[in-house]
């Protein structure tokens, strides 16, 4: 008896079942089940694997020899019905269940205005003043205007380069109110709405678009490449989503320093489709960094349409993936902009996460002043999205709805607006560019000489060809 304790038992791991065993054997017609007993808590991740002997059923029937007439004691391991790995318990299933590519219903998008401006019922939006709503709404038809006379300007060719956001002001504006001045932006480049709310003037985009002495990139940016330390905004990059991980990263240094504040980074659906929005999730998932990820998904990303960049449901269910909060938003809807905005940084800051934004759009204008879109799409389409679908338009009525603003209001600041940019134009034109040596200091302390040869060399160009350069350049 004692050898079969040890000899047969043992290498089944039963180490507390010897009596039952015992028992079991004066009755040898009777068998017994023996359980293996439960594994230590401290078992560790390489005992988790060892117990499931590659998922197949561990029965094992053994031969106790003549003594006892042949018969055999059944010694069954109860099944692990799960696996403790790394990040929480994973259930088995004897089922081979793959998951869904796609789903039959996608997933919805949150609204508090409908079209036609009216709160839809029931709607879980915050409640906000009119003080607030005014401005946002003074702010969207601010940068309207703006969009539509610098347009012009640059088909006048007074300007190089100019870029719209027709279409997404409720996006520029609404976000912007949600925020804290605290909050750090890392946008894109077509939210020149936020800096608008946080007080750059109309004069310092003119400055900016003419690249003249007062221009904060000091004439070194193209046009609409915006940027103000004093307002937290972070230059402008042509390069698609390099932001994402800069602004990652800032959020991770805001939660060393225990600030209470968040950043924020919009990018379009196309900027969904690189490297450094993938990596950016993930490492701010892991370090559990306060940023919000706003995307701007209007359809199309210069002329590649959503359909052709990705199969999934839109940009929201990447959040999932990553194990981020998201949420996808009418994003021609300013109330349910500000609201998801407004939750999602309470969110990022009290629970020390990443949020991440989708909103619906459409891009109501051209990709830029260098585009045409008519070449890509259906005029027809993007009218029934200017007017049909016209954020400005639906946030006036639910304000006017309010008795807070009205048609005498409405016209008086687009005409001051107008006015004001007129002037702007006009000053930043007359101011001279930035004196050459703006090309090449605020990078060395003591210019190498590579650059020192390249700075008398341009000087004596501009000297030898004085019409190829503007007449206000101080050389």
């Amino acid at each position: 008896m004692h050898n079969l304790k040890s000899s047969k038992l043992l290498m089944f791991g039963v180490t507390n079942h010897s009596s039952s065993v015992a028992n079991s054997l004066l009755s040898p017609h009777l068998l017994h089940t023996i359980s293996r007993p439960p594994l230590p808590d401290d078992s560790g991740f390489s005992r988790c694997f060892a117990t499931v002997s590659g998922g197949r059923r561990s029965h094992t029937a053994v031969s106790f020899g003549d003594d006892v007439d042949q018969d055999q004691i059944s010694i069954e391991v109860p099944l692990q019905q799960e696996l403790n790995f790394p990040g929480g318990k994973v259930k088995f299933t004897p089922n081979k269940l793959f998951t869904s590519g796609s789903s039959a219903e996608r997933t919805q998008c949150y609204r508090v205005l409908n079209e036609n401006g009216q709160l839809l019922v029931d709607s879980d939006s915050l409640k906000i003043s009119k003080e607030v709503a005014v401005k946002m709404y003074r702010d969207m038809v601010t940068l309207q205007v703006m969009d539509t006379i610098f347009y012009e300007a640059q088909r006048q060719g007074r300007i190089s380069f100019y870029l719209t956001t027709i279409g997404e002001e409720a996006i520029n504006i609404a976000s912007a109110a949600a925020l804290s001045h605290n909050d750090f932006v890392f946008p894109q480049y077509r939210e020149p709405g936020v800096l608008l709310w946080r007080g750059f003037t109309l004069q310092e985009f003119a400055n900016q678009l003419f690249g003249n002495k007062y221009d904060q990139g000091k004439g070194r940016q193209m046009p609409i490449h915006y940027g103000s330390k004093k307002l937290n905004y972070i230059t402008v990059s042509s390069t698609v989503a390099t932001q994402i991980p800069h602004t990652v990263g800032a959020a991770y240094s805001m939660k060393m320093e225990k600030q209470d504040a968040c950043t924020i980074t919009y990018f379009g659906d196309g900027g969904s489709s690189t490297g450094d929005f993938h990596a950016g999730l993930n490492f701010s998932a892991v370090m559990e960094a306060p940023v919000i990820f706003f995307c701007r998904n209007n359809g199309w990303a210069i002329s590649t349409p959503i359909t052709d960049q990705l199969r999934s449901d839109g940009i929201v269910v990447r959040g999932k993936a990553y194990g981020i909060p998201s949420i996808r938003v009418d994003g021609n809807d300013a109330l349910a902009i500000y609201s998801a905005v407004y939750e999602a940084r309470r969110l990022a800051i009290e629970k020390q996460t990443p949020v991440l934004i989708e909103a619906l759009t459409y891009r109501a204008g051209h990709h830029s002043t260098s585009d045409d879109s008519t070449k890509y799409r259906p005029a027809e389409e993007i009218e029934w999205w200017r007017d049909g679908q016209n954020p400005v338009k639906r946030f006036r009525t639910w304000i006017e709805n309010n008795g807070w603003w009205n048609d005498q209001v409405e016209s008086e600041h687009r005409s001051n607006i107008r006015k004001q940019l007129s002037q702007a134009i006009q000053a930043a034109e007359r101011v001279e560019k930035p004196p050459v040596a703006d090309m090449f200091n605020d990078v060395y302390d003591v210019l190498p000489k590579n650059l020192n040869e390249q700075e008398v060399s341009l000087r004596e160009h501009v000297k030898k060809h004085p019409q190829e350069y503007p007449s206000n350049v101080a050389v």
